[in-house]
Order: C-alpha cells, then structure tokens, then sequence
C-alpha cells in the first residue's frame, strides 16, 4: 500500500498539460483550464489580520469539482511504470498486488519492479507517506 504525501499540492502543472495534451485536450480549452489552476493567490485571515498573499503554481484544488479529475489524470500513467505490480488506486492511495505462484521469483523481481514505480513517483514529484505505506506476502 503506498499513501502519497500532500498528493494534490505537488502536481507540476507542466506534467498536468503534457497529460491532458495526451488525452487529446489541446489548444484554447487547454489553456483556459490551466489558468483556472495557475497563479493562484492564496492568504490567511486570521482575528481579523490578513497575512501577506502567496502566489501558487503548482497543485490543484482538493475540494474543487476539477481537481480529483486532474489529479487523476495526472496518476493515470502511473501503471506504466511496472509490467508486473498491477494498480489499484483510489485518490491518492494505491495498492501494488502481484500474483503468482513462484515466491522466489517474486523476491528476485520485487525491489526493481518497486524501484520502477518509485521512480516514477519522483519524475512526477511526489512524495511518499511513509508512514502509511506498508507491505504483505500472502501465499
């Protein structure tokens, strides 16, 4: 099981474009979706004090009506980075299964195939809860 860390804070919006391109979204609609999600300014208010305003460009709103989609599309290529685990995902967890009937052959492929997928995790710049990332053999 593998739990990403502030999952719709870290979407690169470059990566979201080429994945949207990808999925045929091209042109004006592109563009007018990525200035709904791009230099967004954000501040606190807090007892009456504003603090002083941020400009973000990077992540996709989570309570959004858009941004569970784009999130999505933006993990959607992740099942490519391995021709062994099969992905189950909901959000921003995942489950990695496997099944065979060769134990040994499962501990000689795994670390690569986890290799695999964690290094597409880092090309599209998220980062792991470890914390809530676990693992189990049954056979």
């Amino acid at each position: 099981f593998m739990d990403l860390s502030k999952a719709f804070d870290v979407l690169d919006h470059n990566i979201l474009a080429l994945n949207l391109e990808h999925y045929g979204l091209r042109g004006k609609s592109l563009e007018l979706l990525l200035s709904l999600i791009s230099n967004r300014i954000y501040f606190v208010c807090a007892n009456g004090v504003k603090s002083n305003t941020k400009t973000v460009n990077i992540s996709v709103p989570q309570g959004s009506t858009l941004g569970p989609l784009l999130f999505l599309i933006y993990v959607n290529d992740m099942i490519n980075s391995s021709s062994v685990f099969y992905f189950t995902q909901f959000t921003d967890d995942t489950t990695l299964t496997v099944s065979g009937s060769d134990l040994n052959l499962f501990t000689q492929t795994k670390g690569t195939e986890l290799d695999k997928a964690l290094d597409w995790l880092v090309s599209n710049k998220f980062i792991l809860n470890f914390n809530k990332n676990s693992h189990y053999a049954i056979y």
